[in-house]
């Protein structure tokens, strides 16, 4: 394409994309640590250049959930440095901003704010990384939103039911109707799709002169029977969906034949991980809109950090060496050396005249030794290059294929350690380690209380989000609920106990009952916060309560800190010494922190001691539901291919006062529609060429 500046008109909606951007990641790091600042400068840089009417960001702009101060100046620094300016903005909103912008004290679009002077607004959904936490739900995001530097929108504040209401922008003679989701559980969205608690709203004028253009932050790929968001799930009336959260760049738009909408998915700016999904080299889209046609330039990304990744199976070098071979660990080590040296090589050709692109590239060699072989010193092999690569320390990965896996369980005496190594665990989750305990446990060992899934998404919170005492409070909120079932039943002898727990304890296990007790803990929780809020609380102390996470990765709600503070003394700040806690006047509350002599009887109880103690809790239930949905295929061409939509049948007045109308998920629509991609050559240079139209079968 020669002439996108002759088509960029009065009509035609400019639209930089990127997704999972990172900034912060691995910023300690002496080689690595400015390479998400450097490619989101360049991202910010591109989008002046080419003069967009605005940045859509898919989620992940921070990798941690607080970044650090450096984090946030930096990415504070590069906004102010490209996004203000006097150049004006071409397109109005037309929708409740209100609603649109409800996390914020300043519910309107940066642009119209007489106190600040934008040239080129941001638009971003928040990612799984920096969520909304605390009582509150507020994430990263939200404190550039209040600085006016982002407008965070597709926050959804309910976990029982979601609106999507979009916001309308108008430029010239297009309509361009932009919804948002931000990162939410995927078990739970999806359990929220299939009970049709999903509705996104629409316009009632006019419907079918609106793009529809929808991003979201969740699984694309299936990992697990509920752990993603089948593309069927979305309603058919959108024209593109961006979507973020995978890393793998398949930017060019892939047609849902059944939905008949396209789908790009930008991937992450920066590798994360040493998968083969980011070592797709790295893009951002120039979105073009115009009435219902639009054209996705990608632009390739020159300040990320090359990454070569390659598999060698040793078993398959019998020519070279057996297991049995003389000196065979040199001779593989020798060959791991070959192997490498060919990468740098590759990446020291795809640099030439690519002055920002860095100098040492990431190297990524997985060795399968299976089959007898012996791994050799990854440590002094990396030595090697230490000089010429920036991953030394992770540049071999030696696997092996598991085998005999039935046997394991079998076994007397386990070695769990054994066990979680000879899974790939990169990319697994933290709950997923915990089921995989628990599955190869001894009956003697097993959980009598809570359910693998509750302690999984309990570890997952102390380990994601540092929730010290998650594991703590879910225990404590267990013990009373099974005290007051059991009293209920009028259990007595000891042996009847135990029965009744484990009937108890099955009976909830994957259904909404589970995931509801454990939110209505966080509730009760919050709710004795507030009540003792008139108790003089150190500003630390409130701060660390601010911290308590509303949605995590599980579907569950985790539960809050305790209230403690963070020194030992019984001194405040200031003058009254350098201790943060409160004093030691100051009445604590029972059953929290680990400091307090009442919770650590209540641990040291017995069931039958614990039987005694009153409750005061109740739980709600819920059905759960299935589904069951075909695979996708998705298309990873990597070809530039304008994209042109198909007008629709006008759409029927309506007499409702309203201005939207609600569309539920797996609605049908009555007419024919569908979106059309025109590769030919003679019409290159213009990417809005007429419509084809599509039908439904």
């Amino acid at each position: 394409m020669t002439s996108e500046n002759n088509l960029d008109d009065e009509d035609t909606f400019k639209i930089l994309i990127a997704t999972d951007v990172h900034l912060g990641y691995l910023e300690k790091d002496a080689i690595r640590g400015n390479d998400s600042y450097n490619t989101f400068d360049e991202i910010l840089k591109c989008a002046k250049t080419n003069q967009v009417d605005l940045i859509l960001l898919g989620g992940d702009l921070f990798h941690e959930n607080k970044p650090t101060r450096r984090c946030l100046h930096n990415c504070i620094t590069m906004l102010r440095k490209y996004c203000m300016g006097d150049s004006p903005i071409h397109f109005n909103i037309l929708s409740d901003q209100t609603i649109n912008f409800n996390t914020t004290q300043f519910p309107w679009v940066n642009y119209q704010d007489e106190n600040l002077n934008i040239s080129i607004p941001v638009f971003s959904i928040h990612g799984n990384h920096d969520d909304p936490t605390g009582a509150e739900g507020l994430c990263a995001l939200d404190l550039l939103s209040a600085s006016g530097l982002v407008n965070h929108f597709g926050h959804s504040h309910s976990v029982e039911k979601i609106e999507i209401s979009p916001v309308l922008l108008h430029k010239g003679s297009t309509k361009l109707a932009l919804y948002g989701l931000g990162s939410i559980p995927d078990e739970r969205l999806y359990r929220m799709f299939v009970n049709n608690q999903v509705t996104m709203l629409r316009p009632k004028e006019d419907q079918d002169e609106w793009f529809n253009l929808f991003t979201i932050h969740q699984n694309r790929s299936k990992h697990g029977p509920t752990n993603y968001i089948p593309e069927q799930f979305l309603d058919e009336f959108l024209d593109l969906v961006v979507w973020g959260h995978e890393h793998e760049c398949l930017i060019t738009p892939t047609r849902n034949e059944q939905q008949l909408f396209y789908v790009t998915q930008p991937g992450s700016s920066v590798a994360t991980s040493l998968s083969p999904g980011e070592a797709t080299k790295k893009h951002i889209g120039l979105l073009r809109v115009k009435g219902r046609k639009m054209n996705l330039q990608k632009i390739p990304l020159k300040t990320v950090r090359q990454f070569f990744i390659q598999d060698v199976v040793l078993a398959d070098y019998q020519d070279l060496f057996t297991p049995e071979t003389p000196q065979v660990t040199k001779k593989v080590e020798n060959l791991c050396y070959a192997k490498v040296t060919e990468m740098l090589e590759e990446a020291e050709r795809e640099r030439l005249g690519c002055p920002l692109t860095p100098e040492k590239p990431l190297i990524r060699l997985r060795v399968d030794y299976s089959g007898g072989f012996e791994s050799f010193n990854t440590a002094r092999f990396s030595q090697k290059f230490v000089d010429r690569i920036a991953n030394p320390k992770d540049l071999i990965h030696f696997l092996r294929r598991r085998e005999q896996k039935e046997d394991i369980k079998d076994e007397v005496n386990i070695d769990y350690s054994k066990i979680l190594k000879t899974t790939a665990v990169e990319g697994l989750r933290v709950e997923d380690l915990v089921k995989q305990f628990f599955e190869a446990a001894e009956q003697t060992v097993q959980l009598s209380l809570l359910t693998e899934q509750g302690m999984g998404k309990a570890i997952q919170e102390f380990v994601d989000k540092d929730e010290k005492d998650a594991v703590e409070e879910l225990i404590t909120y267990q013990l009373e609920k099974t005290q007051r079932h059991l009293q209920a039943r009028g259990v007595i002898t000891e042996q009847d106990i135990d029965t009744e727990i484990q009937k108890f304890r099955d009976s909830k296990k994957n259904t909404n009952e589970e995931e509801n007790e454990i939110r209505e803990a966080i509730n009760r929780a919050k709710a004795h916060r507030l009540e003792r809020a008139d108790e003089p609380l150190d500003k630390d102390i409130l701060d660390d309560l601010a911290d308590v996470d509303m949605d995590s990765d599980g579907g569950s709600v985790p539960t809050p800190p305790p209230t403690r503070g963070r020194g030992r003394g019984s001194r405040g700040r200031g003058s009254r010494g350098r201790g943060r806690g409160a004093t030691a006047s100051e009445p604590k509350p029972a059953g929290r922190g680990r400091a307090h002599k009442s919770s650590a009887a209540t641990q040291s109880r017995s069931i039958m001691q614990a039987f005694q103690a009153p409750s005061q809790r109740s739980s709600r239930t819920g059905a759960s539901s299935s589904y069951l949905v075909d695979e996708l295929t998705i298309d990873d061409s990597d070809e530039d291919i304008p994209v042109t939509k198909a007008s629709r049948p006008p759409a029927r007045s309506s007499s409702s006062s309203s201005s939207f109308t609600k569309h539920g998920s797996q609605s049908q629509s009555q007419s024919s529609r569908g979106v059309a991609f025109d590769d030919s050559d003679d019409d290159e240079d213009n990417p809005f060429k007429g419509p084809s139209r599509g039908s439904r079968r």
